[in-house]
């Protein structure tokens, strides 16, 4: 069985979006007991990750992390068409990830005691992201 539902999160700008609670909505809609959930993003410049949910200094210190591995405004950039954040968003995207699988199990994602999904946006101004959401079991 295949399952499939998409949504849209709409973000204020740089930073984590929890949506672990819609993607266990949306497993729990599936009726599938065991199997794997995909979520992804359909954008390069946000991505969907898997992180500590209990310590929001945890999402705070991913964009410390970030800002070092992809700087706003490099000069070394070629592709800057919407601004300073733009080529680093991309980076970003490359480096956190576009989608990410977690197994289910009696019908429930089965995540960690801290772990949440995340959707981040790495664009400095709000978007809105659409995320596709597939269960298989």
């Amino acid at each position: 069985m295949t399952y499939q539902q998409t949504f849209d999160v709409h973000s204020r700008g740089r930073g984590t979006i929890e949506i672990t609670d819609e993607v266990a909505r949306i497993v729990r809609a599936a009726g599938v007991t065991i199997g794997l959930v995909n979520v992804f993003v359909q954008h390069t410049s946000c991505s969907v990750v898997l992180t500590e949910n209990a310590d929001p200094s945890v999402r705070r210190d991913l964009e410390t992390l970030a800002a070092r591995w992809a700087p706003d405004g490099d000069p070394a950039y070629r592709h800057d068409n919407e601004g300073d954040d733009d080529m680093a968003a991309h980076g970003r995207n490359i480096i956190a990830g576009s989608s990410l699988t977690v197994p289910v199990g009696n019908g429930e994602m089965r995540l960690g005691t801290w772990q949440g999904i995340y959707l981040w946006e790495h664009r400095t101004i709000s978007h809105r992201r659409r995320v596709v959401v597939t269960v298989v079991g």
